[in-house]
């Protein structure tokens, strides 16, 4: 733990990096606890599924689905507003464990994001059957068939699904 201004606290948990204040601040109210999130891609040709956590890290939710051409620009904004402490990414594999037409891209992405957010870890995630478990999460919650056709919503619920599962294998 260190203090870097009188009533403001920095230290680290588990490898996450916190701030606790303990006295009102012209920014942050006193006594807050603020953690960064995970956020998690799910990055595919044509369109990018995105997740977060909770600021304390308990809750996976899908974010939003952007267009992959727009997905490096769409995170500098969401990393302005919101700070963002680990990204993960959903890396393609066959069940043999030999990449999929998918994998270069997401290997390109991943120089990409490391170039530009070079403060931020990147970490891969195995994506196997996130898109079907998607698709059957839809189908538990009673989606019409209508909208279960949506694959932006398949490809954010498949982030969330990749999301929860890294949170729970770091727990």
């Amino acid at each position: 733990s260190e203090q870097s201004q009188p009533g403001i606290f920095h230290f680290q948990r588990n490898s996450f990096r916190c701030l606790f204040v303990t006295r009102p601040h012209r920014y942050i109210s006193y006594n807050l606890f603020v953690m960064a999130r995970i956020l998690c891609i799910d990055y595919g040709l044509k369109r990018t599924g995105i997740a977060v956590t909770d600021p304390l890290q308990i809750i996976a939710t899908g974010l939003t689905t952007v267009p992959s051409h727009e997905l490096i620009p769409f995170l500098k904004n969401y990393c302005q507003q919101e700070p963002v402490e680990l990204m993960i990414i959903g890396d393609p594999k066959n069940l043999d464990d030999s990449p999929t037409h998918a994998t270069p891209l997401v290997h390109a992405i991943i120089g990409r994001l490391k170039k530009e957010f070079p403060d931020i870890p990147l970490k891969t995630v195995d994506e196997r059957f996130t898109s079907k478990m998607a698709k059957r999460a839809m189908i538990d919650m009673g989606m019409k068939k209508k909208d279960r056709r949506n694959k932006s919503t398949v490809d954010e619920i498949a982030a969330a699904i990749m999301l929860q599962e890294y949170m729970q294998s770091i727990s």
